[in-house]
């Protein structure tokens, strides 16, 4: 079996959790400090706050921003379903809007057609780690309206030479083991708002500030063990990223004409969290490869083909992309002989 995905992890991240476990502390120690530094770091922020997940980290961008009952959020119709479900939780409205069918990402004139009075924010998507179009989605909203990065996979991708995770106003960082860096569960949000960045504290904490609570809050922390297999993580962030970026050109040189690779644009760096193809007959491509005994899925989903974003809709561009997009096996154990099989595979599909 060739698996889909398969985290990063050694010794060094062995001996970081020993370390936390000698000292008997094993959440909201120094470890959290320290990763949030190196994240804000690698953001080139001013701040990161550590979560327990990437949907925490969305939910509390949205409630750190005032959203809720009244208000809309524009999301894009294709992507994982957290980032509408936190505008839903929070009682505001998600507004989906299509996407290109080349990037994946969303479409900056969509964005512009879908703001009402009642539009609070924009929530992009850095989709499987391709960055957004950033200038072109800040000349399609008003001034003063916020954009948020979802950039769940897209830690040390760039946009120009701006990181990713620092082009909003807040941006929202995973560490599913699917991830570039990976704590198994956790996330972060990164701002250079000082005043949002206490928010989520307060928030993420039970609503505690100083020794008074305020508000109600969260337990949405992220505990020290996992925090320490972070630091580790990120510390080798550029060399696992050329591990991924040496991977891609490696399906790039076998893959066939017929499918569509992904990339990104000219002067962009991509954060290759997932490496996902476009490709005719998708679902029989899917079968023949688990049928090989290598692991595949579907992109993510196209969300108004949910039962709980049913009501919208037609996103030809997101339908399109959901019935092509194959994610294929992504992972550093990956060996020449693998990616070979797997061409093979979707060479024999494509000539049928």
């Amino acid at each position: 079996m060739i698996r889909l995905a398969w985290p990063d992890l050694g010794e060094e991240e062995l001996a970081a959790i020993a370390e936390v476990l000698e000292t008997g502390q094993l959440t909201m120690g120094p470890k959290v400090a320290e990763f949030e530094h190196g994240l804000a770091a690698a953001c080139d922020v001013a701040d990161a706050v550590v979560v327990s997940s990437g949907t925490a980290a969305l939910h509390l961008a949205v409630l750190a921003l005032g959203i809720g009952p009244g208000d809309e959020v524009i999301v894009p119709a294709y992507t994982f379903p957290a980032t509408a479900n936190v505008v839903a939780l929070a009682g505001a409205k998600p507004v989906l809007v299509d996407v290109d069918p080349e990037t994946m990402n969303v479409l900056p004139q969509a964005v512009t057609d879908a703001i009402t009075e009642r539009t609070r924010a924009v929530l992009v998507v850095h989709l499987f780690g391709r960055p957004a179009r950033w200038e072109e989605l800040e000349a399609a909203v008003p001034d003063g309206m916020a954009l948020l990065e979802d950039a769940a996979g897209a830690l040390g991708a760039q946009r120009g030479k701006r990181a990713c995770g620092g082009l909003g106003r807040l941006g929202c960082l995973s560490f599913h083991p699917r991830k570039i860096v990976t704590t198994g569960e956790g996330g972060a949000v990164t701002t250079g708002d000082e005043g949002v960045a206490a928010a989520v504290r307060t928030m993420r904490h039970h609503g505690w500030s100083s020794d008074d609570m305020p508000t109600p809050g969260l337990n949405y922390r992220l505990s020290d063990v996992l925090c320490a297999l972070g630091i580790t993580q990120l510390r080798r962030l550029e060399a696992l990223l050329e591990q991924r970026e040496r991977l891609a050109a490696a399906y790039s040189e076998r893959l066939p004409d017929g499918i569509r690779l992904p990339g990104a644009d000219d002067g962009d760096r991509h954060g290759w969290q997932a490496y996902v193809v476009q490709l005719d007959r998708r679902n029989e491509a899917l079968n023949a490869l688990r049928g090989a005994g290598i692991e595949a899925q579907i992109g993510t989903y196209a969300l108004h083909r949910l039962g709980a974003y049913a009501e919208q809709g037609p996103f030809p561009g997101a339908d399109e992309v959901y019935e092509r997009a194959l994610a294929l096996p992504f992972h550093n154990r990956l060996t020449r002989h693998d990616v070979d099989r797997i061409a093979e595979v979707l060479t024999s599909h494509v000539s049928e």
